[in-house]
């Protein structure tokens, strides 16, 4: 201070012809004795003195200082009534920022506003989410902790644990705070805290050798000295954490190394600055000898601090001294703006300005907020609303140097006022950290949830601590750390990994497939034998076995069964409206136009067998006419079924996505559940009857009874389509339609071969029983 209050002094541009004096007072880093030295320099007395006597004009212009952010609040809140402006180099407690409570205080040292967000955003830069805090306890630890808590909330940030301690506090609780930290499962810890409290707090730890922790500072320990060198090495080595950015005064050097005791004689400080330096007195002989100490002899003159290595030889200004440096400039700054104010011009009433002899405190505030100028080191210095400077940090890292020693090394910057929106600005290849690794280490409560799974937190326990669960059957994720999984959408289903959505598989019983393949061979293999029994009727068509079986009902049997098996092939392929529709009213219509054949042949049967009986004319009433109509009524009434059917609600296709969820079925729907009832009724109803009808005609005497053919047929009618209901419910998908398709194959086989082929073995490889004769003879006993 005094070195930049000489300065400006000689300087020819700023304050000319006026000379800057100054007072210096020492607060004891206690806010009372703070409060003591800010009224005495205020009235210019020695002693504390009473309200009624603060009369007049300011003994000083403005006030720098405290050196610590309690101290400052206690003179804020006390001089800060008289509007007498407090410009601070060290107070960092973001509380300071309130013009309400602190309308006269402004500071060279950025808030620690900036600070918390410095430091969470670190935190949040090397991926840790589970950290512990320790604070000291008075106004800088507990509201720059404050603001961190809250910037690494929003971040998503958790906190393992947080202590706080003051340097008065017992030594059973700074053991305590160790244990707590020693405990935890997290090995990252940042400490908001003073100097001295910091100090305290590492003595313990290596008292109980608590090693690997990978401390986080804030500025006010993270250059400090805390431990003896080897101490430093193997406990804080890789701590990172801002420090107040330095920058080179020119001419300090020599300033600093011209001090002399005998130049500075009223200086206090210079004196016992020399005397621990150099261990010697400078006490007058006449009080040396009743004082005599022979550890500490009395000062010869010559010392030279040139030769000197301590702290003080070191030139670097830091942080501290830089603001200390800025604040003094701020103040010469703004007395220079309020002593070249024009009359009439002034920023007063009426164009006033405020003059040196008169003016009242609150009139150099007014200046004090529009100071903006650029230091010798070319960084320029204003105010926000609030007070504060831009914050600018320099990143620190403590690391070890090639001679075992710990060294403070630069890694980068903030500078919360960068126009690119990236405030830190840091070169991790050049980080160490704790035990010398070149890797970040890791501080998570919980390992991060894969794409495919969620986040479920545990009872009780910090949002980091959570499980992660696979999501469920139809749901994805596909992001780190989801917290939800969701649902794909219609028509879709997730892979494996459950991190993707993918069409689902489309499933219906095609041609392509063997399953297809197979029944289309069985279809056409029926028409084939169709084909082929018809060309044996109608090559023997004239021989008495045709003749007796109706040769017409015959041919018109053998022309449903054929298209009963083409009836098979709509079912086949991908559903479309038009299939759906066709494949039930045709198999409705032929299988009922099949069973009409049926009973119509199995009633000739029993009316043959009645028209033998003497007195019998019944055939007259069931003649070539009689049967026509008949097969036509019986099947008129399933085709009016289906008109109906196709008029009020046709089956339709539709995607069955409810058997299996990551596969969607193409199927036909029935449409009117009624109708399709009805329709199948009316064929089960048909069934029953022939069936009993030809039961009943199996044992007439004729040597070619048909009968027992159409029962036995009907029987394996009935049995195929008994057992379909079980195995059309129970099978999966596409087998649902292959088994229908199966069992309408399968009746349809059941119908050709067991009324057809006998006929035909006959026909082809017995013609000696192809007689009249041996036809209208009965069977013998």
């Amino acid at each position: 201070m005094i070195f930049t209050i000489e300065e400006i002094n000689r300087s020819g541009t700023l304050l000319p012809n006026t000379t800057v004096g100054y007072k210096i007072l020492d607060d004891c880093a206690s806010s009372t004795t703070a409060t003591q030295a800010a009224l005495t320099l205020v009235n210019g007395r020695q002693e504390m003195i009473s309200a009624n006597d603060c009369k007049g004009l300011p003994n000083v212009l403005a006030i720098i200082g405290g050196g610590g952010s309690s101290q400052s609040i206690a003179l804020s809140r006390t001089i800060g009534r008289f509007k007498m402006p407090l410009i601070s180099y060290f107070s960092t407690c973001a509380c300071l920022s309130n013009r309400q409570e602190h309308p006269a205080f402004y500071r060279t040292i950025p808030s620690d506003y900036y600070q918390s967000k410095l430091l969470a955003q670190l935190i949040k830069k090397f991926g840790w989410t589970w950290i512990g805090t320790v604070r000291s306890n008075n106004d800088y630890g507990i509201f720059g902790m404050e603001a961190f808590l809250e910037d690494i909330q929003k971040l998503g940030i958790c906190v393992a644990f947080s202590v706080s301690f003051s340097r008065t506090d017992p030594k059973e609780k700074v053991t305590e705070i160790v244990q707590v930290i020693k405990r935890s499962t997290t090995k990252v810890v940042v400490a908001f805290s003073a100097g001295r409290e910091m100090r305290i707090l590492l003595r313990e730890i290596v008292r109980q050798n608590v090693s690997g922790i990978q401390w986080i500072g804030s500025e006010a320990w993270v250059t400090g000295e805390p431990l003896a060198p080897e101490e430093s090495t193997e406990f804080l080595t890789g701590t990172i954490g801002p420090a107040i950015h330095t920058a080179e005064v020119i001419g300090l050097r020599e300033f600093l190394l011209q001090v002399h005791p005998s130049t500075v004689s009223d200086n206090t400080f210079a004196t016992e600055f020399w005397e621990t330096t150099f261990k010697c007195t400078l006490l007058p002989e006449s009080e040396l000898k009743s004082n005599a100490d022979p550890e500490n002899p009395q000062c010869s003159g010559d010392e030279s601090l040139h030769g000197v290595n301590n702290a003080y030889s070191d030139f670097t200004m830091d942080g501290s001294s830089y603001n200390v440096y800025k604040a003094v400039y701020v103040f010469a700054h703004a007395v220079h703006d309020m002593l070249a104010c024009e009359e009439g011009k002034g920023p007063f009433t009426n164009g006033t300005c405020a003059h040196i002899s008169t003016y009242e405190p609150w009139q150099l505030l007014h200046y004090m907020q529009s100071v903006n100028f650029t230091t010798t080191s070319g960084e320029n210095v204003y105010f926000e609303s609030s007070g504060d400077p831009v914050a600018i940090y320099d990143l620190m890292n403590w690391q070890v140097n090639k001679n075992g020693l710990p060294e403070i090394v630069n890694i980068g910057y903030y500078d919360a006022s960068a126009s690119s929106g990236q405030p830190i600005v840091l070169n991790e290849e050049a980080i160490v950290w704790n035990g010398g690794k070149s890797k970040v280490p890791r501080a998570i409560c919980s390992e991060s949830c894969l794409p495919g799974t969620h986040k479920v937190y545990r009872k009780g326990q910090p949002v980091c601590c959570f499980d992660c669960t696979q999501c469920a059957d139809g749901e994805i994720s596909n992001t780190t750390d989801a917290l939800d999984c969701v649902k794909c959408p219609p028509g879709y289903w997730p892979n494996s990994n459950r991190d993707k959505c993918f069409p689902k598989e489309i499933e219906f019983l095609s041609f392509d497939e063997t399953l297809g393949i197979v029944l289309v061979a069985l279809a056409l293999g029926g028409i084939c034998g169709n084909i082929a029994i018809v060309g044996v009727f109608l090559q023997f068509k004239d021989t008495p076995i045709v003749k007796a079986n109706n040769s017409e009902l015959s041919f018109l049997l053998l022309f449903a069964l054929t298209l009963c098996f083409l009836c098979s092939l709509t079912f086949i392929g991908e559903p479309s409206v038009w299939s759906c529709m066709l494949q039930r009213v045709s198999f409705g219509i032929t299988f009922v136009l099949c069973i009409s054949c049926v009973l119509t042949k199995t009633i000739l049967v029993l009316m043959a067998f009645k028209a033998t009986l003497p007195n019998n004319n019944v055939m007259k009433w069931f003649g070539p006419t009689q049967q026509r109509f008949g097969v036509f009524g019986l099947t008129f009434i399933q085709g009016f079924i289906c008109i109906i059917w196709l008029s009020i609600a046709p089956p339709f296709p539709m995607k069955n996505t409810s058997y299996y969820r990551e596969i969607i079925i193409l199927e036909c729907h029935v449409g009117s559940t009624i109708a399709f009832y009805c329709v199948s009724g009316y064929i089960a109803v048909l069934s029953c009857v022939c069936f009993i009808l030809a039961f009943l005609a199996r044992k007439l005497p004729d040597n070619f009874n048909e009968a027992q053919c159409i029962t036995f047929s009907m029987l394996v009618f009935c049995v195929v389509w008994i057992a379909f209901i079980p195995a059309y419910v129970s099978s999966p998908g596409k087998y649902t339609v292959a088994v229908e398709v199966f069992a309408i194959l399968a009746s349809s086989f059941a119908l050709l071969l067991c009324i057809f082929v006998p006929k035909c073995t006959i026909i082809l490889l017995k013609p000696e029983t192809n007689t009249r004769k041996h036809v209208m003879s009965k069977m013998t006993s």
